[in-house]
């Protein structure tokens, strides 16, 4: 399966009311540039401001995941969102007159078949990823709503949802695989309890709705009273209870139709992440508030790991150098031979490995009973394997040497213990003129940045 980066090749437009406003709201899909990710333009106002589709712009999440900028709302973003991150969309502009998209059917159904009309295409530019390593974990004690994010070979998502009330129940969902969306979940419409319907008429909210664009499950005697603001409000001249517990007018697509549509509602939150997921979601219980809490952690995970940058590789693979290959390069030996593997070796970049033993000379006085790897050998340790790039760029490089001229943004974020494995990186910041290397060098270990500097040396043949 291909990893470009996809948009959509034509623009569409499609209308339809707001759930809460009742206003007819125009909304247009436009293609996206590399890198764009999903943003909101609000071409009702003024400038035209956008709002880009981030966790960190969510404010509050009552009846749906709503967003603000500046001062400049966009509210229940997580149908859209979802249809785009079901189609595989990864850059998309939605241009809309108003601060909440049409609600349609209540589901994603007419987001997908728009912009499948339009054309889903290729782009020149690889997927971002992040892909899970380890189990991430979110849970509201208040409610006790809970999302789990584990490995997985491809994004997924498993939804249970437990609504303590005999007309639904206890629902569950899965989506084994996103190219299932389209027939699997985005069809599941949205849905509400009478008890809520009625607490959002007396505020004056979902003006938009009507029978076929939600759910309604009838969890109380429907009074005189009800009976007559809901017929008020949907516009009809009557209002029954079906059979299975639901207001009148509408067939259930699937039995399990909330669930879906709480895992529909999962995919869209999470696409506030702002970045691709390759991983299994466990939302047990999920609601827009622990949908959006939990793609804003995700998102300062996957923010931190960037800038750390740790970089992973399959140290069972056989190196580009072994240890006496680098001998062959460097003039250093044990005990200050601090390389043990080239991994990776091209004209601008060197990636070296080091296993740290308790063997090493200097854990017997630093520091006896605690030991721990010298912050001043770290750096020597990825000069050295800077070293190796200098040298392999002349010819005899078993006739040179190398030394530091300046050692600057030393930087030490965790401790080098025994039985760590040093990863070290370091790429030319400038290409190397007159014998001298200016570099940028990292050290990792156990998938943390642990050591960082700007090194500059000199290469000099021995006389």
């Amino acid at each position: 399966m291909s990893n470009k980066q996809r948009t959509i090749e034509n623009e569409i437009t499609l209308s339809g009311v707001g759930l809460h406003t009742g206003n007819e709201v125009v909304m247009t899909f436009k293609p996206a540039p590399t890198n764009f990710g999903f943003a909101f333009k609000r071409v009702d106002l003024e400038g035209a401001p956008v709002i880009e589709a981030k966790a960190d712009y969510v404010t509050n999440t009552q009846r749906g995941t709503n967003m603000e900028k500046n001062g400049v709302q966009i509210n229940t973003s997580e149908h859209v969102l979802a249809a785009a991150v079901g189609l595989g969309i990864d850059n998309l502009l939605i241009e809309i007159n108003a601060s909440e998209p049409p609600i349609m059917d209540g589901s994603s159904k007419y987001f997908i078949e728009a912009l499948e009309e339009a054309k889903v295409i290729e782009q020149d530019a690889e997927v971002e990823e992040y892909v899970v390593k380890q189990i991430i974990t979110y849970k509201d004690e208040n409610t006790g709503s809970e999302i789990i994010l584990m490995p997985s070979d491809e994004y997924q998502v498993t939804t249970m949802v437990d609504f303590g009330t005999k007309v639904l129940g206890t629902q569950n969902a899965t989506l084994d695989t996103i190219s299932d969306f389209k027939e699997e979940i985005s069809s599941a419409r949205t849905f509400s309890f009478l008890h809520e319907i009625e607490t959002l008429l007396e505020h004056d909210l979902i003006k938009g709705g009507d029978l076929n664009n939600a759910i309604v499950y009838v969890d109380k005697e429907l009074s005189d009273t009800t009976t007559e603001k809901l017929k008020k409000a949907f516009n009809k001249d009557d209002i029954k209870i079906k059979s299975n517990g639901i207001l009148d007018n509408l067939e259930l697509r699937w039995a399990n139709e909330a669930a879906r549509h709480k895992l529909l509602d999962v995919i869209g939150d999470l696409a506030l992440v702002g970045t691709k997921i390759r991983g299994k979601v466990i939302a047990n219980k999920p609601g827009h508030l622990v949908n959006t809490t939990f793609a804003k952690k995700l998102a300062k995970i996957i923010k931190q790991e960037k800038r750390n940058n740790v970089p992973t590789y399959d140290l069972n693979q056989p190196p580009i150098m072994d240890i006496h290959e680098i001998m062959d390069v460097l003039p250093h030996r044990p005990p200050f031979l601090l390389v043990d593997r080239i991994l990776e070796l091209s004209d601008k970049h060197v990636v070296g490995m080091k296993n740290v033993t308790m063997n090493e000379d200097f854990f017997v006085g630093h520091f006896p009973g605690a030991p721990v790897m010298p912050g001043v050998l770290q750096v020597e340790a990825m000069a050295q394997a800077g070293g190796v790039l200098v040298l392999k760029s002349v010819p005899d490089p078993e006739n040179y040497l190398t030394y530091f001229m300046k050692i600057d943004k030393v930087k030490f974020k965790q401790k080098v213990l025994p039985g760590d494995t040093l990863i070290f990186k370091s790429e030319l910041i400038t290409p190397i003129r007159r014998g001298i290397a200016h570099m940028q060098a990292y050290a990792y270990a156990n998938g943390k940045l642990v050591a960082e500097a700007e090194l500059m040396a000199q290469i000099s043949k021995v006389k």
